[in-house]
């Protein structure tokens, strides 16, 4: 197969110049298109060195020019464009020559996966430099002149043998990406504080033992990676890092989470493979955007109650750890997708529940909430009965947050002491889930100008009131878990709806309605009986995004459901229809209505 790849002899050879360098040339046609697009590739050629005339691409007269004297207006030399993007990846360079400083305008450098042992100093002279890639080398230092690089964004050196980096660092104040990760280092410069346009940051598997708090300085960082290092503690100053959205301490020694108060950005937190042992109240309370908490294979005994505060969690792994009971409220968790507890001396859940899967874990954790009954130390469960003077009316939720709560009170109707204290104060959301409410009460039509969010999960409501579909401010509605099996013509009026939950009821067809309420982006539909869906109705709905359809009873899914391409999740499993079959449905939303369409009947 080698012979295959040899390089046939260049009929001109023993003209023109002697080849100057070991190894295989650069081919004159890769050189001529160079000119013109400033852009030359030689990756995986099998380079030792880089041919001088690489370096001099835009300082000597080409070979071309020697040999065609009747230029046509294509082949104007001197009309060159300068050098900007040079790739030299997967050679087998062992140095980089220092007449790099031959090419000022590169802005993109990629020299990754070489064997460079060092880099040279006339790097520094690339003032234009936006990229440099010298990852998978063995560089053990990097020269202080790259300091000098103001325009650099960029900097790879992942996969390196650096032991320590130039106290220079902080000068490249415009970089936005900076991966160190895979080399030997065991601390970070202070003048890090100084990358304020820093991005991304990977710090991951290094020998760092802390983190400088200065780190804190940085507020523009969306993105930290410290996994696999040797922390024991995160510094106190990082919860003020405002912008931060994904954090990664996984496989250090840490034994307790950082309390990240001001990061209320932070949509992923990965703190597997550590010694954590307490989940305290005051580290979740405030992660009102985190949408992946990842525990696994730490020491934790208990899960506290406020982890229901994380309203927008997706994603809960808290496999291999010590915790024999949960919260049963962790069913309530509204985004909860995937939730891993394999591994734990879990005494009130089966094993064989565990291996059911998260759909069914959730539904057993929701069934507990109503048996387990108010605690001692709860108020007594209002009812019909209850006094005016016990069911204790928070006015300061209603004037400054503009919320009317109510829920939790196994209550069978709205006491209307309720009702009377919002008065003339415009309330945006109403909460009266988990009680015993059979109808929705009248009164809510009071509150039509201002209500934007209702919530009647978890209640007994079997029918949909004319007061309800007066809402017309109303863009969130929750109704899960309740007897619903139809809902009225009239709520074609919510014309501002965005949000609709109607999981956990017992609708047997998709509820038509919903078809002609346009401004919909969220449909939450799992767990009924529903048997078939309108695709050509959808199709309609431009606005619809999320489609959630799990756990019904369709037969077959309509091809033309493809062609609802704004669809961005559209969840079907636990259907009992033959195709697509579970290995698409895996592959997600996009390959589910790339097949869909595949099968549409031309």
């Amino acid at each position: 197969r080698d012979a295959c790849r040899r390089p046939r002899a260049d009929p001109r050879s023993g003209f023109g110049r002697a080849a100057e360098e070991p190894g295989p040339a650069v081919p004159q046609g890769l050189l001529r298109a160079a000119r013109k697009s400033g852009q030359l590739n030689l990756a995986g050629r099998g380079l030792g060195q880089v041919p001088q005339h690489v370096w001099r691409i835009n300082l000597d007269t080409p070979e071309e020019a020697h040999q065609n004297l009747s230029f046509g207006a294509a082949d104007r030399w001197w009309e060159q464009t300068d050098l900007t993007k040079l790739i030299l990846a997967s050679n087998k360079l062992q140095l980089l020559s220092e007449d790099v400083k031959l090419l000022p305008a590169l802005t993109v450098l990629d020299v990754h996966d070489n064997q460079l042992t060092f880099l040279p100093s006339a790097l520094g002279q690339l003032e234009n430099l936006q990229k440099l890639d010298v990852s998978h080398n063995k560089l053990k230092s990097i020269p202080e002149e790259l300091m000098q690089l103001s325009h650099l964004k960029s900097l790879l050196l992942q996969h390196n043998e650096l032991s320590d980096l130039p106290d220079g660092f902080g000068q490249l104040v415009s970089l936005e990406e900076l991966d160190l990760s895979n080399n030997h280092l065991t601390d970070i410069p202070t003048s890090f504080a100084l990358l304020i346009n820093l991005v991304r940051l990977n710090l991951a598997c290094n020998q760092l033992k802390n983190l400088p708090a200065d780190i804190s300085a940085m507020k523009s960082l969306r993105q930290l990676d410290c996994t696999k290092n040797y922390l024991e503690t995160v510094p106190a100053e990082l919860a003020s890092m405002a912008s931060l959205e994904q954090l990664y301490l996984r496989k250090n020694k840490l034994r307790s989470l950082p309390e990240l108060p001001s990061c209320k950005l932070l949509k992923e937190l990965h703190a597997g493979e550590n010694q954590i042992e307490i989940l305290n109240a005051e580290n979740l309370k405030h992660l009102n955007s985190l949408s992946v908490l990842e525990l696994r294979d730490n020491k934790i005994k208990s899960v506290p109650d406020e982890i229901t505060l994380l309203q927008k969690l997706e994603r809960l792994d808290l496999a291999n750890n010590d915790i024999s009971r949960l919260p049963y409220t962790l069913g309530n968790l509204p985004q909860l997708k995937f939730l891993a507890l394999e591994g734990n001396p879990l005494r009130t859940i089966r094993r064989d529940l565990l291996q059911k899967g998260t759909q069914e874990l959730l539904k057993y954790l929701r069934s507990k909430i109503q048996d387990d009954g108010p605690s001692p130390n709860e108020e007594p469960p209002v009812t019909a009965m209850t006094l005016p003077s016990e069911s204790r009316i928070n006015m300061h939720a209603i004037t400054s947050l503009k919320l009317l709560e109510y829920s939790e009170k196994q209550a069978a109707v709205i006491p209307d002491e309720m009702f009377n204290a919002v008065r003339s104060n415009p309330v945006a959301t109403v909460n009266f889930s988990k009680n015993q409410l059979t109808a929705i009460p009248a009164r809510i039509v009071e509150l039509k100008d201002s209500l934007c969010d209702l919530n009647f999960g978890f209640n007994k409501i079997s029918s949909i009131s004319s007061e309800l579909c007066m809402l017309h401010k109303l863009t969130h509605l929750d109704i899960r878990n309740n007897f619903l099996t139809s809902l009225p013509e009239e709520m074609e009026a919510l014309t501002t709806l965005q949000v609709i939950n109607l999981s956990f009821n017992r609708f047997k067809v998709f509820p038509g309605v919903l078809y002609r309420i346009l401004a919909l982006e969220t449909i939450l539909l799992s767990n009924n009986q529903v048997g078939s869906i309108d695709p050509l109705q959808l199709k309609k709905m431009e606005k619809l995004g999320t489609l959630d359809l799990q756990n019904n009873d369709l037969l077959q899914v309509p091809p033309e459901l493809g062609n609802c391409e704004n669809l961005r999740t559209l969840l079907l499993e636990g259907n009992p229809f033959r195709t697509p079959r579970a290995a698409i449905l895996a592959k997600g939303t996009a390959a589910v209505l790339e097949y869909l369409r595949s099968r549409i009947p031309t």
